[in-house]
């Protein structure tokens, strides 16, 4: 996927033990897409209730996800 300098995208994995890693793509990490990137990234891996959150919608819409 290609981004122009106004996107930035969220890339999420699943190594093979089972983790879930976040990684940012952006031209411009320092930009607006890029920063509100970054501060999700940063709140995906350190809240552990955002993380529940998050696991709870997909488990609640796992049929539609």
């Amino acid at each position: 996927m290609e981004l122009s300098k106004n996107q930035a995208a969220l890339i999420l994995g699943l190594s093979e033990t089972g983790e879930i890693n976040v990684d940012v793509a952006a031209a411009d990490l320092d930009g607006l897409p890029g920063s509100i990137c970054q501060a999700i990234e940063l709140k995906l891996m350190q809240d552990e209730e955002f993380q529940a959150e998050i696991m709870d919608l997909v488990a609640d819409h796992g049929s539609s996800v």
